[in-house]
């Protein structure tokens, strides 16, 4: 790419219909109910289990949610635009700890400590966090796509990163950046890109910037020379209240990424969360705690799943198979069986019979209608219920609750030279994957879904797959 400065001619003025002040209000609106809404219920269902206070000294309370805002705005919250999902849940839970805890210790300080429901505002505390993130995904759900939700975003190299900016930001519009146009010197390139137009060169975009009030430029020009790219940034992107920079670093890290000043160098810091014990011990208490509340609450359930199998179909009620584990090591993955007994010979005869399945197969090693799966095996495989006897290998420490998808020995080819982050996590019962469209995505993009993982792991992103897991086995997305 050639970074000349070309003559400025006149460009139409862009089709900017965004309006930043909604955005905010629409999520200081959402924000204020959730919390309104979780302080309510936990008032009156404490009270419903036998509660003995006035449910009026919580409603002297009401200008704390002020405070509550005011601290999600500090968290930057407000509006929140290009924050993914799993940092808005960090920030979220975090932020709302700490303010319930300035609040109880206020109450203990200044007000008589028993006249308060301790187990309300414990209730009122997890309704709070719980209720925000639905709400804010609601209302995300409902409002993402309209005209006026977001910020415009100039795009700066129309090249294959550029594309990929694009694509991304499109597929995401929750993060609230809407790329309207983009700029670039080679004008064989000046047209189309990604649905979005390709209007001139480089020099434009300080003139954009200040004619349609775009606040934001994204760089997407890895490939250029260091010395280009500086001149990039200063000379075109100064315009912008907002810069970001796509930086030639692909396969690395992109969560929990820390701009650090050495000295006035700049460094990237990438905290590896697998080798702090930390995080680690954190993982292990997760997995442990949960696996045993829910194995346990689930115990009755997989006892009426075993009966139907029985009365389904002859054959074992479980099933085990081999599959990689960390460090490589096998182990046996066990699942409830929704299989035919004699599966392998049907398989084999099914793929003779439809040869213009093998390569869909080959492909995917997945049949969206497998003849081997019984009519009690289609719905365990739809709600992930055949699954659940994986929660023993989590106990046995052979699996987490998160992480990539535990494959057999046949699949490792086609993880190439991502196995070797494949093999340094525990597989999990769910994942990325499982959140990522399951069944409706390609082989090559759940590897891609996986080594992902192991690059951002932290108990955070899994806490956002888990209740992410939660909605999809519900709806059923990409299940068969």
């Amino acid at each position: 790419m050639t970074l000349s400065q070309p003559t400025k001619p006149a460009i139409s003025p862009l089709k900017v219909n965004a309006h930043p002040g909604y955005m905010v209000t629409a999520l200081v609106t959402c924000d204020a109910l959730c919390l309104s809404l979780a302080g309510i219920a936990s008032v009156y269902i404490r009270l419903w289990f036998n509660g003995q206070y006035a449910p009026s000294l919580y409603w002297e309370l009401w200008p704390l949610l002020g405070l509550f805002l005011l601290g999600y705005g500090l968290a930057g919250l407000y509006p929140g635009h290009g924050i993914g999902p799993v940092e808005e849940l960090r920030r979220i839970a975090l932020t709302s700890t700490l303010l319930y805890l300035t609040l109880g210790s206020a109450i203990f300080l200044f007000r008589d400590l028993q006249l308060y429901s301790r187990g309300a505002f414990l209730m009122a505390w997890g309704l709070s966090i719980i209720l925000v993130l639905l709400g804010r995904y609601a209302l995300r759900a409902l409002v993402a796509k309209r005209s006026w939700w977001g910020y415009p975003v100039l795009v700066l190299g129309a090249g294959e990163t550029g594309a990929l900016v694009i694509r991304t930001l499109h597929r995401q519009p929750s993060l609230g950046l809407k790329p309207v146009a983009v700029l670039d010197d080679d004008v064989k390139k000046h047209g189309s890109l990604e649905g979005v137009p390709v209007i001139g060169n480089l020099a434009q975009a300080p003139v954009l910037a200040n004619r349609d009030q775009i606040p934001y430029a994204i760089v997407a020009m890895p490939g250029v020379h260091r010395d280009r790219l500086l001149y990039v940034a200063q000379r075109y992107g100064r315009a912008f209240p907002h810069l970001l920079i796509i930086p030639d670093l692909f396969g690395m890290a992109s969560l929990w990424v820390a701009a650090r000043d050495l000295g006035g160098v700049l460094g990237l810091e990438s905290r590896q969360q697998l080798l702090l014990p930390g995080p680690k011990l954190a993982k292990s208490l997760l997995d442990q705690c949960l696996t045993m509340v829910v194995g346990l609450v689930c115990l009755p359930l997989i006892a009426l799943i075993a009966l139907a199998i029985r009365l389904d179909s002859s054959g074992p009620i479980f099933y085990a198979q081999f599959r990689n584990g960390r460090r490589g090591r096998p182990f046996k993955a066990w699942k409830l069986r929704t299989m035919v007994p004699n599966a392998a010979k049907v398989h084999k005869d099914y793929l003779n019979n439809q040869p213009e399945l093998r390569s869909r197969w080959d492909q995917d090693r997945k049949l969206k209608y497998d003849p081997r799966i019984t009519r009690i095996g289609r719905w365990l495989r739809r709600t992930s219920l055949d699954e659940l006897p994986q929660l023993w290998n989590v106990l046995r420490g052979e699996m987490s609750l998160v992480g990539p998808r535990p494959i057999v020995h046949d699949e490792v080819h086609r993880y190439a030279d991502k196995f070797e982050l494949y093999t340094q996590v525990l597989p999990g019962l769910t994942g990325l994957w499982q959140v990522s469209g399951r069944n409706n995505i390609t082989y090559d993009e759940r590897v891609n879904l996986d080594a992902y993982y192991v690059r951002n792991w932290s108990v955070w992103l899994d806490l956002y797959i888990l209740i992410r897991t939660i909605w999809v086995v519900l709806m059923g997305d990409g299940a068969y």
